[in-house]
């Protein structure tokens, strides 16, 4: 097989997405891909920054069939995406009408009138086909390209569905709180529902009452495609939500307390999945059931001079593990955290990410980041942590702290701050840290 149906197994009349204004059949939906594609500038690739995840959808399909690739960022910061424009000659955005950028040629997307009929052949797509190319989060350094095919896209949504048991004509709803610009997001969010023939919600809630009104809107089996972040928010706020079929989140290590009281709250399994932007999606795991990591179907591990990679049919080469794990004999695996993640103080090593996972356990700590100020060569190296607790004082969380860590690793100084600056799927950049420690250097107030 040399290429890919543009979507799964859809009837005429099936609803392919959820807008705020009602159903998208999967007709209504290859008419406006057809319709977009015709007004499409002749660029070779585009900045799809379109908010809705249908009409990103649209947009998505639109330029794969006039062979444009499509540029995810990693940020909607304008500086952000002048750079990657930059980079990528002669591209252009898809915008909203209210949400041009400024330095960057715009195509405006404007609803279409009229639907067009059922193709006699549903459009296809080479599976060498450069989709798109996505941006690593720049959490641990500079943010770098990863350039995706359709047939990597498409492998890796069927892989997905497999392993959750997913069937085609099978009446599921994807409701997302991650964006579909991000990797996870459109593999989970985007291909895996259009690959199945499922329902895609349009919508991004964030909040709990948010999510909870987007999946009342669907119907069938719903799942929640989320992050830790978010988890945490609906546990903590109690919200009531609809019988949910399954859970998947991804984009931060999930603990397994925090998993089993999801799956107590919102009486449904909890799954999450393993992967970096280089390889997308590559295992899988049920959170409450252990540690252990099972790769999606195609894809192994393979150790080649010490460190671990990925290997896949629809991966030109082998892509290197960035964390450190462990292999067992049948393939599965426990990951130890990232290599930049461990850091040496006082000839003591610990991971940044068991730090975070202790400090969150602190009753009333809401959220919270362990980190490395800039390093300064005559200085002793001291991390420090930035901590979302209304109500809480330094001194309760660092006496808390002292029950849990090694001393050595206790933070300072630690900043009670009103909110992180993460981004659209709960990541930290290290610069948005640095900025925190900056301004407290500076004696400045911390903004978000």
């Amino acid at each position: 097989m040399h290429d890919a149906p543009l979507i799964g197994p859809y009837n005429p009349e099936d609803v392919l997405a959820w807008e705020a204004d009602g159903p998208r059949p999967a007709r209504q939906f290859l008419s406006d891909v057809s319709h977009l594609a015709d007004s499409l500038p002749d660029r070779p690739a585009v900045l799809n920054l379109l908010s809705s995840r249908y009409e990103f959808l649209v947009g998505f399909a639109a330029a794969m069939l006039r062979g444009q690739v499509t540029l995810l960022p990693q940020s909607r910061a304008p500086q952000t995406l002048r750079r990657i424009a930059g980079d990528s000659r002669e591209s252009y955005c898809l915008t909203n009408q209210d949400d041009p950028v400024e330095g960057i040629e715009s195509v405006i997307v404007r609803r279409q009138g009229g639907i067009a009929g059922w193709p006699k052949r549903m459009p296809h797509i080479p599976l060498n086909q450069i989709a798109a190319i996505a941006f690593t989060s720049g959490s641990t350094g500079q943010p770098m390209p990863n350039r995706k095919t359709w047939g990597a896209l498409t492998a890796v949504a069927r892989a997905t569905g497999s392993r959750l048991g997913l069937q085609a004509g099978q009446q599921a709803a994807v409701v997302a709180t991650v964006p579909h610009q991000h990797m996870f997001g459109l593999e989970a969010s985007v291909m895996l529902p259009i690959v199945h023939g499922l329902v895609m919600h349009a919508g991004r809630p964030l909040f709990p009452a948010d999510i909870r009104d987007a999946l009342a809107e669907v119907t069938g089996k719903r799942i929640l495609v989320t992050t830790p972040l978010h988890l945490r928010a609906c546990v903590t706020e109690g919200v009531r939500v609809l019988p949910l079929g399954l859970i998947l989140s991804a984009t931060a290590p999930l603990s397994r307390s925090l998993a089993q009281e999801a799956e107590r709250h919102f009486q449904a399994e909890v799954h999450e999945i393993f992967g970096f932007a280089e390889a997308g999606s590559v295992a899988e795991r049920r959170t409450t059931e252990g540690d252990r990591w099972r790769p999606l179907d195609g894809v192994r591990l393979a150790q080649d001079q010490a460190a671990w990679t990925v290997q896949a049919a629809y991966l030109p080469t082998p892509v290197r593990v960035p964390d450190r794990i462990t292999v067992d004999a049948e393939g599965q695996f426990v990951v130890h955290g990232r290599e930049a993640d461990q850091i040496n103080v006082a000839g003591h090593r610990v991971s940044l990410g068991d730090l975070n996972q202790k400090l969150l356990e602190i009753e009333g700590v809401q959220d919270g980041v362990f980190f490395l100020p800039e390093e300064k060569a005559e200085l002793v190296t001291r991390l420090m942590a930035c901590v979302v607790a209304p109500g809480k004082t330094v001194e309760e969380i660092q006496q808390a702290l002292r029950a849990r860590i090694d001393p050595v690793f206790l933070p300072r100084p630690l900043l009670l701050v009103p909110q992180l600056p993460r981004n659209g799927t709960g990541k930290l950049p290290r610069e948005a840290l640095l900025m925190f420690a900056r301004r407290h250097a500076k004696g400045l107030p911390h903004e978000t």
